[in-house]
């Protein structure tokens, strides 16, 4: 809801801050104007509006109360006026109120059909008005240099009678009136409003400006000549179209239901008529009066000076109310500024807080997986150092007979076991092989404990490979193949520690040769 900081709207009730809404969605006014307003109206939203565009009444309560409240009149004085000084002479002339400036919604038209009996009797005088009015239609669409005068201007009227019979829309109606006037007498340059009466009411009080309006009647003889010399004359149709004036023009053909309500509203009784209506701030922030009303045939210096004489005495006031609006709507924009970029400012907070969870969370994520995998690389040391002491043990010590095997052992450089020349029985298999180098060193110590069990769930993995020297051939951990049958009565191997990665890339190799 829209704030102003003159008043606070908290101290209203749920309900009258929902109609100071909806009030304020509607007349765009500033909540300070806008809550006296809809006091007065006993927070009715619909007679609120009501007011702002018409105008307020008379509070004939409010002036019942006033006038029990009024201090008693003073007794009339009958003085001679010779006998006082002029000190003493205090003449009161307040501006006189303005006319209201009603604002004309046009009704829509009403159809009435005949009983069917009245239909069938008035069916012939229907078809010969028919007829009548299409005929005139036609002659209506002849050039202008075939038309006598006299019935060009019967036809113009009678087509205006009908054709106002089918103005439903304001809009319409403005439309067709531009569209006449201009078919009648040329370009002009006027900007007729494109629309009702009452939109164009709306626009000069929304803008501030001052709405000149204009209605004419066809019946009327001086109707022409005003058009052509005093509204059409150049020094009119400049000062009108000057944007330092201000003014929005709108035009009615009194044929038409519209502009002949806004007659009837007006209390017109003299065309060609002209009226001139703004805001009349001293009179009431919402208030439209009518400031200058100009009615029968006149010159155009005169009409000219009617409208300039009215715009310069009220354009003072509504160039304080277009300030005072334009003030509001620059503090409404600073507001609304300040109110985004703190919303970007919070969805910042925001973004920065939730990327801060989000790393925390990460990194607490991050933790809590090298502490597990920590924990489980230690558990698996100890499972391998375990399975270690429980197959050194398992290990068959070195024969004495002819006929096992004698292999020479190049350990790595990292164990620092240097060469090792063993024998080994004929039945001994590959794998044992590999679990005597890989308890090589407990072997050495002798510090082996038989009471040591083999660890469960645990599948132990070489870090290494042993291969011969000439021909180099890899032996792979087996239990199926012996060292007499792979390498026979004796060997020189090499012990080659395994890189991590390196397996996948010599797999891969192997796979690319076989392709």
């Amino acid at each position: 809801m829209a704030t102003d900081t003159d008043f606070d709207v908290s101290q209203l009730s749920a309900d009258e801050q929902q109609a100071l809404q909806q009030y304020l969605d509607v007349t765009g006014q500033s909540v300070k104007d806008a809550v006296p307003l809809l006091e007065r109206s006993q927070w009715n939203v619909q007679i609120a509006i009501a007011k702002f565009f018409d105008g307020e009444g008379p509070d004939l309560l409010a002036e019942a109360q006033a006038a029990q409240d009024a201090p008693p009149r003073a007794a009339a004085w009958h003085g001679s006026l010779l006998d006082t000084d002029d000190d003493q002479i205090r003449v009161a002339s307040p501006r006189s109120r303005t006319g209201p400036a009603p604002r004309v919604v046009p009704q829509q038209p009403v159809s009435y059909q005949l009983p069917g009996i009245l239909r069938i009797l008035f069916a012939p005088l229907t078809i010969t008005w028919s007829l009548f009015k299409a005929a005139f239609s036609f002659l209506a669409w002849l050039p202008q240099s075939l038309r006598l005068p006299f019935f060009a201007t019967t036809i113009r009227r009678g087509l205006g009678r009908a054709s106002s019979a089918s103005a439903t829309l304001p809009k319409e109606a403005a439309q067709r009136f531009r569209r006449e006037f201009e078919e009648v007498y040329g370009s002009h340059g006027l900007p007729f409003f494109e629309g009702g009466q009452a939109q164009a009411l709306d626009a000069a009080k929304r803008d501030i400006k001052f709405l000149l309006m204009v209605l004419v009647s066809p019946e009327h003889d001086d109707t022409d000549n005003f058009i052509r010399n005093t509204l059409l004359a150049p020094e009119v149709v400049s000062f009108i179209t000057d944007a330092e004036n201000n003014i929005i023009i709108w035009g009615g053909n009194v044929s038409d239901p519209e502009a002949h309500q806004v007659a009837s509203e007006y209390s017109v009784v003299e065309y060609p008529f002209s009226c001139l209506v703004c805001l009349t701030p001293k009179e009431g922030s919402t208030r439209m009066g009518t400031i200058k009303r100009c009615s029968g045939p006149m010159s155009a210096s005169v009409y000219l000076g009617e409208l300039r004489n009215a715009i310069n005495k009220y354009a003072p006031e509504l160039a304080g109310v277009r300030a005072e609006k334009a003030a509001q709507e620059h503090a409404r924009n600073l507001r609304s500024e300040q109110d985004s970029a703190y919303e970007r400012s919070l969805a910042r907070d925001r973004e920065r807080a939730r990327q801060r969870r989000e790393a925390e969370a990460a990194a607490a994520a991050a933790e809590k997986r090298a502490l597990e995998e920590a924990e489980a690389a230690a558990r698996l040391e100890e499972l391998r150092r375990q399975w270690r002491k429980w197959r050194a043990t398992t290990i068959a010590p070195e024969p004495t007979d002819k006929n096992s095997v004698r292999l020479a052992i190049n350990m790595p450089p990292s164990s620092g076991a240097g060469r090792i020349i063993r024998r080994f029985s004929g039945e001994t298999t590959i794998e044992e092989l590999y679990a005597f180098v890989e308890c090589v060193d407990l072997l050495q110590e002798q510090t082996l404990d038989e009471k040591v069990e083999k660890p469960e769930e645990y599948e132990h993995k070489y870090g290494f490979r042993i291969a011969s020297l000439l021909p180099r051939e890899t032996f792979e951990p087996t239990n199926a193949i012996t060292i007499a049958q792979a390498m026979g009565r004796g060997g020189n191997l090499v012990v080659e520690e395994i890189i991590p990665g390196e397996e996948d890339d010599e797999e891969a190799e192997e796979e690319e040769e076989e392709e």
